[in-house]
């Protein structure tokens, strides 16, 4: 193939040839499949990074009583909130 280069250095040469190629196809796969991402089977059709909306009664401690005060100093902070 090449005259000034022995046989070692050849097989050498398309040995490092070969792995480069099968290192991009694997970054290539590698990329491809960060960027879309298979559903896992019997998985619901959800975005993967936004958990669920949890219930209120998912856990005893995520529900506080307000006071009538709390209720009402409440209600006029979301009022004073701009809207887009």
């Amino acid at each position: 193939m090449f005259p000034s280069i022995s046989l070692a250095q050849e097989i050498g040469l398309a040995v490092l040839f070969v792995a480069a190629l099968v290192w991009v196809a694997g970054l290539g796969h590698m990329l491809w499949d960060s960027r879309f991402p298979r559903p896992e089977p019997g998985a619901p059709e959800a975005l993967p990074m936004i958990p669920g909306q949890r219930t209120r009664a998912a856990h005893p401690m995520e529900s506080v009583q307000l006071t009538e005060a709390e209720e009402q100093a409440f209600a006029g902070l979301i009022r004073t909130l701009p809207l887009h």
